[in-house]
């Protein structure tokens, strides 16, 4: 067997018996015995080794490593259990027969960078995903308890079309507290979740003769289509330093704008106070409407959260939020705060389109915030996203210099410049090859269709999106040093 040593990381190969395989462990990047699992796991995957290669014994193999034999019997006893490996007295242990993963491409595709099939991702650095191990389940299941024991026997029937008004209540009671907003329960509408939300507002907001929507360039993912499927034309409006470039709305058609001003997404950046007026003026002008995707305004960490547009001018802001950054895209629940004079359209979209959102979730949901247990959850996961904020900061300076991270000031996401001669779809395809899933900032601006007569997008540089929501400081940690090991060894536009 041959032994190298580099950079404090042991590097195996055996070809007594067996198969020549390489097998890496870094003392300093987390548990042995999963850094041996994941190894094997992912070669038996992609066959580079092959049903019915033989591997060296348990005592060979911990020798070979430099680990102790138990934390190699824990690895195989582990694939042997999920079917990677078979063992036979006399035969030794053997590769599995495993089915060929499906390759990077292959899936089906919004446009964006190819993408890894799931099962090959150790760190997923995807954007808009909170963190799924802190979702407060015992306070959900309590809260769903307590809605079942007291709802009244008559709201267990089909529910008022603009959603219990127990929710109603409390949702705007907590957008007024925490972000400044204006609405009362009448101005409101509960739905499922963001999208169907803003589904919704644009058909009702097309009855009032509405046909264009501007959407900031770069921006949120598949906006673009939800507004063509509603019958509105879309245009793209440049992003910088400020936030949406507001001078820009006047040389177009819309009368609308979907903005996210207290977090840019992807970006990162806060409407400024000038751009925030001068948007308010423009819709005055042209008597329009502003539409305001609060998705992540909660995870602040220089200071409080920015107020909301609609507490500014109710008259001409349509507020769209949703549980789902900052309790968990299962829990699909959202609300609309709207003008007096659209909720009647939403509602009627809404009676058209369901039955309406389940009432005890509804219920649920009001008892979770009302009693404080929402906001004792916010708190605890403010403080981890900071921690998380924190390491990304630290890590990225230190593999690729400051001022490549902006976008840190709120959210769970930032971007990462890259040199301005790297391909960024190079960069994600090799991260993806080495377990770490990114998105290219390419796939968050706008794309035309066929026939669309849209202003020039201005050039931006390649860079990444970083989502952290999910992922703990250890990957980030990993994940970061990865990204720049695929950096430095990519060609310049390859």
């Amino acid at each position: 067997m041959d032994h190298l040593l580099f950079n404090g990381a042991m590097t195996v190969k055996w070809a007594r018996g067996g198969p020549g395989f390489l097998v890496t462990l870094d003392r300093e990047a987390g548990p042995l015995g999963a850094q041996i699992q994941n190894q094997l796991r992912a070669a038996i995957r992609d066959h580079r080794l092959d049903t019915g290669e033989r591997l060296p014994s348990t005592r060979d193999l911990a020798e070979a490593l430099g680990v102790s034999r138990g934390t190699v019997v824990n690895a195989y006893d582990q694939l042997l259990a999920e079917g990677y490996l078979e063992s036979s007295v006399g035969s030794g242990t053997r590769v599995a027969a495993v089915a060929a993963p499906v390759r990077p491409g292959t899936h089906a595709s919004d446009g964006n960078s190819p993408t890894p099939p799931i099962e090959h991702i150790e760190i997923d650095f995807e954007y808009g995903i909170p963190d799924l191990g802190t979702v407060p389940l015992i306070d959900w299941a309590w809260a769903i308890s307590e809605a079942t024991r007291t709802l009244p026997t008559v709201e267990l029937g089909d529910e008022d079309l603009t959603g219990s008004g127990h929710l109603r209540d409390v949702v705007t009671a907590y957008h007024r507290r925490v972000r400044a907003g204006s609405a009362t329960a009448e101005d409101a509408v509960t739905v499922s979740g963001f999208r169907q939300g803003l589904t919704f507002t644009l058909a009702a907001i097309a009855r009032h003769g509405i046909r264009c929507l501007a959407l900031e360039d770069p921006g949120p993912r598949e906006h673009g289509l939800i507004a063509r499927r509603a019958g509105l034309d879309a245009v793209p409006i440049p992003v910088d330093g400020e936030g949406i470039d507001v001078s820009h709305l006047y040389s177009t058609d819309a009368r609308a704008v979907l903005v996210t001003p207290a977090h840019q997404c992807p970006m990162g950046v806060a409407l400024s106070p000038a751009r925030r007026r001068m948007l308010l003026e423009w819709a005055d002008a042209v008597d329009g409407i502003i539409l305001e995707d609060d998705y992540d305004a909660e995870f602040r960490y220089d200071r409080q959260p920015v107020g909301s547009l609609q507490g500014l001018n109710a008259e001409r802001v349509i507020a769209l939020g949703s549980v789902s950054k900052t309790l968990a895209p299962a829990i699909r629940l959202g609300w609309v705060l709207a003008p007096p004079r659209f909720v009647t359209g939403i509602i009627e979209e809404k009676r058209l389109s369901s039955r309406g959102v389940p009432g005890l979730d509804q219920e649920a949901l009001a008892l979770l915030m009302e009693t404080g247990r929402f906001d004792r959850h916010l708190r605890h996961v403010r403080e981890i996203y900071r921690e998380r904020r924190d390491v990304l900061s630290s890590e990225a300076e230190r593999a690729f210099g400051p001022g490549q991270l902006p976008g840190l000031l709120a959210g769970c996401h930032a971007v990462l410049y890259l040199p301005t001669d790297m391909s960024e779809d190079a960069v994600v395809a090799a991260a993806a090859s080495m377990g770490v899933r990114v998105n290219g900032l390419s796939g968050y601006r706008f794309r035309p269709q066929p026939g669309d007569a849209t202003p020039q997008q201005v050039p931006l540089p390649p860079a990444l999106v970083l989502g952290f929501g999910n992922v703990d400081s250890d990957k980030i940690r990993r994940g970061i040093r990865a990204i720049a090991a695929v950096i430095c060894n990519q060609t310049p536009n390859q």
